[in-house]
């Protein structure tokens, strides 16, 4: 996509979230209440089994682009950019849905994932790999044994 295509779908701007709550939370205009660092928060799913993939954030550009392209564009709080997920690695996420809450600062991705279908920047198909447990007061991580579905060394060994 060149530069200027870039910029020519992103013209479009959300419209302030109503002052008016009824017409928030059950009106027909998308108005997402951004947070003070300009974001919303992104669950994405897996449109076909529903397994939770990833938690993200996005910006107005990153939600334009993904509505536009129906491919998943987030924002990287980490490296202060724009990320269109999956560009690296080959695992694109295209979007089969998008839905807001109630109040409209979340957003609810359902993609299909592209490539070895791995969403974690791990190589696995999930970033929540973890379980959380205790033993004698101990709070600790266990792994859940998911594979790596690709070799995110040799995928990202160029990345900063």
């Amino acid at each position: 996509m060149a530069p200027s295509d870039v910029s020519e779908m992103t013209q479009q701007r959300f419209t302030a979230p109503p002052a008016d709550k009824s017409e928030l939370e059950n009106g027909v205009v998308l108005s997402p209440r951004f947070d003070a660092d300009g974001l919303v928060t992104a669950v994405v799913t897996n449109a076909d089994d529903g397994e939770l993939l990833m938690v993200a954030h996005m910006n107005a550009e990153a939600l334009e682009l993904t509505i536009q392209t129906g491919i998943a564009h987030y924002w990287s709080r980490s490296r202060r950019q724009l990320w269109k997920k999956g560009e690296s690695s080959g695992n694109l996420q295209s979007i089969r849905e998008i839905r807001v809450d109630c109040d409209q600062d979340a957003v609810w991705l359902k993609v299909v994932v592209a490539g070895a279908k791995a969403t974690c920047h791990t190589g696995r198909r999930t970033c929540f790999y973890r379980v959380v447990q205790t033993s004698s007061g101990d709070i600790t991580l266990r792994d859940d044994g998911s594979p790596a579905l690709f070799d995110a060394d040799a995928v990202y060994r160029n990345r900063n």
